[in-house]
């Protein structure tokens, strides 16, 4: 006799959608089962299932709530499931409006120190290489950022969320200044140019806050060389900590005797400086670290008969710790100091001496709390402690003030594509209170686009000399901000558009011969940036282009004009394409002709390339040559008429980096 057991098999089957379109691939099985199938392109399943009496169907697919229903097997069939799609938390969610980050893995825009140092016209410099950016307008007798038609002590710098009072380098009038700090100190860079947080107080237009890099796991020690500049640095790992060092000098003699140039300098530009950080992980959520960062530098320049020297110290070190303190918190606490001394010898006139002392205490506390995935809160404290002196023949003063600041932030998803973050800052400066509501609402309709609206109210304390002369009561300059930003963003490409207006109030005027708070201004633009790496394997291109329409009356102005930095139009194009060892580079910059009372200066045009050879694992060897075709252009004029021209036409530049001991390729080791 032959037995055997027959099973009776049922059939589930259904269709699967988002309650508009079909979901295809959606994985749909009995629980406690291996039976189940995917549903094909449109969107139907159908499986047999041994089971009998109640089971319970599972359906799931990528970015949706899973989908349950129990019931008796053979009632499952021919359904009709509609699966609602997942609510996306705010830890998921990266508002990009008028910011660009590098460096950071959920942004699409990717730059870490290499990528500045390869920027066409950067020569490893930060601020040219943000300079190719929108919103940025080229000021060539300057060199520091100038954002939507703000001036450039309206855009401040953080270093690990502590303020840097001069971020920049020293040089004598009309000669472009560089960024103070080293790309290869940071893994992270937001360039917020506009519409930021309460976090950010003291900036009118907008906000660098820049991050360093985690404690090293591996030791580390390199060289760089070149006709400018010398650098030895390396790095020190210990179990959950690492200590860093660099040290470089930068002298323009050499090139100075090899290529000619317009200015007489009885002196080259000399600078000596020096970093040290010290990072350590007490736990995953428990971090500390410090940076002491240290400038000298000193110029020598024949101007009319006189002999200006100059001479600046430049200090800034910050300490701070980010730890976890129970329930959910996360508390943040630092405190930074920058101290600069500047003294100049003939600075206006033959036998007259300059001094200049600038010192700030930045004390910062900040909790914050992640109360759900639909609600982020955070809150702090900060004071700025500042006083300067001044004292130039016979006139001198003395400033000692500090500035209280508050903020709430509250971010919070609405709905499943709408996002709020909304933020209170106030500011007390002398007796002065003032309170700045900001708000940024987000749709974020698919995966690809973007879509947000931004108001809000930015304040910042006069310059010290403006506060000086008018015996301190100028109180703080205020700025209304407003953007649209709209973002399309796909697997090659990004495309960012952003209209924007701001308004400014209560700026310095002179007014008798004395500086009140009754100065006013405008500007608003549009701002688009492109970048695309589908054209060519190995090639990313950029395009830049902003359109800007400012007026101000402040200062010495008599009237509302547009102010002499601010250009109409700047279009940047970039070029990046590597080959085997090879990263070729190109930039080409055109900026408006900028207006001054005593005329209109010619369009700026700067086409800059740079070549960067990978020698080896441990070598990397890079050139630039910037304005290639040599045009003369014209920075501005001066109070008689006559053009401002930069010192020379073109620039070249070749660098050596060398890593010594290092396991990781093509790492530069100086930290």
């Amino acid at each position: 006799m032959v037995a055997s057991n027959l099973t009776a098999q049922t059939i589930i089957s259904g269709t699967i959608s988002d309650g508009k379109e079909p979901l295809a691939g959606a994985n749909v099985f009995i629980i406690g089962t291996i039976d189940g199938c995917l549903t094909d392109s449109v969107g139907r399943f159908s499986f047999s299932t041994s089971k009998t009496g109640e089971v319970t169907l599972k359906a799931s697919f990528i970015g949706f709530d899973d989908y349950t229903l129990s019931g008796d097997a053979a009632q499952l069939t021919g359904l009709t499931i509609k699966m609602r799609e997942r609510a996306t938390t705010l830890n998921e969610v990266v508002v990009t409006a008028s910011t660009f980050s590098f460096g950071k893995n959920e942004s699409f825009r990717t730059m870490d120190a290499l990528d500045v140092v390869l920027t066409g016209n950067s020569c490893g410099d930060i601020v040219a290489a943000l300079q190719t950016l929108p919103g940025t307008q080229m000021v060539g007798e300057s060199g520091k950022l100038y954002v939507r038609g703000g001036e450039s002590e309206e855009c401040q710098t953080f270093v690990n969320g502590m303020h840097v009072l001069v971020p920049y380098s020293t040089n004598t009038e009309n000669t472009a200044v560089r960024g103070r700090f080293s790309p290869f100190l940071f893994k992270g860079i937001n360039f917020s140019l506009g519409g930021y947080s309460g976090e950010y107080g003291q900036a009118l237009s907008s906000v660098l806050p820049m991050e360093t890099t985690d404690a090293a796991t591996s030791d580390k020690f390199g060289v760089s060389a070149s006709l400018l500049d010398w650098n030895v640095g390396g790095t020190k790992a210990f179990r959950n900590s690492s200590l860093s060092f660099n040290a470089a000098l930068t002298s323009m003699g050499l090139y100075n005797r090899l290529f000619t140039e317009r200015h007489d300098y009885s002196r080259p530009y000399r600078k000596l400086s020096g970093e040290a950080q010290y990072k350590k992980e007490f736990s995953a959520s428990s971090v500390l670290k410090s940076y002491v960062g240290y400038d000298l530098t000193s110029v020598g320049q024949r101007i009319d008969g006189r002999d200006l020297s100059l001479k600046e110290h430049n200090i800034y070190a910050n300490v701070t710790h980010k730890g976890a303190i129970g329930h959910g918190f996360t508390l943040f606490t630092g405190i930074a100091n920058s101290s600069v001394f500047t003294d100049i010898d003939d600075a206006q006139a033959l036998g007259d001496h300059y001094h200049n002392f600038r010192n700030e205490v930045h004390l910062k506390a900040d909790v914050r709390k992640v109360c759900s995935d639909v609600l982020k809160m955070s809150a702090g404290v900060e004071d700025y402690i500042r006083n300067s002196s001044m004292r130039y023949d016979d006139y001198q003063y003395h400033l000692d003030y500090n500035i209280l600041a508050a903020h709430v932030d509250m971010q919070w998803r609405m709905v499943p594509r709408l996002f709020l973050n909304m933020s209170a800052r106030a500011e007390m400066a002398q007796t002065d209170w003032m309170l700045m509501p900001r708000a940024t609402l987000t749709y974020i309709p698919t995966k690809r686009l973007q879509f947000s609206l931004v108001a809000g109210r930015y304040s910042q304390t006069a310059e010290d000399d403006y506060l000086a002369q008018s015996h301190n009561t100028l109180g703080q300059s205020t700025a209304d901000h407003a953007i649209l930003s709209m973002q399309y963003k796909s697997d090659a490409t990004l495309l960012r558009i952003e209209p924007y207006w701001k308004k400014y109030h209560r700026l310095p005027l002179l007014v008798d011969g004395m500086y009140q708070p009754n100065g006013h201004g405008s500007s608003r633009g549009v701002d688009v940036f492109l970048e695309d790496h589908s054209l060519i394997k190995g090639l990313t291109t950029t395009l830049s282009y902003s359109f800007n329409d400012s007026k101000r009356l402040y200062l010495d102005y008599t009237e509302e004009r547009t102010p002499d930095y601010a250009s109409r139009h700047n279009l940047r194009v970039t070029a990046k394409y590597g080959i085997g060892k090879f990263i070729v580079g190109m930039a080409e910059s055109y900026a408006s002709g900028r207006q001054f009372p005593t005329g209109k200066t010619p369009h700026y045009n700067s086409v800059d390339v740079n070549l960067t050879y990978l020698l080896s694992p441990k070598v990397i060897i890079y050139s630039s040559f910037n304005n290639i075709f040599g045009r003369t252009n014209i920075f501005r004029f001066d109070k008689t008429g006559s053009p401002v021209v930069p010192s020379r036409d073109s620039f070249f530049y070749i660098g050596v980096f060398i890593s010594l001991k290092n396991n990781k390729a093509y790492d530069i080791s100086n930290f």
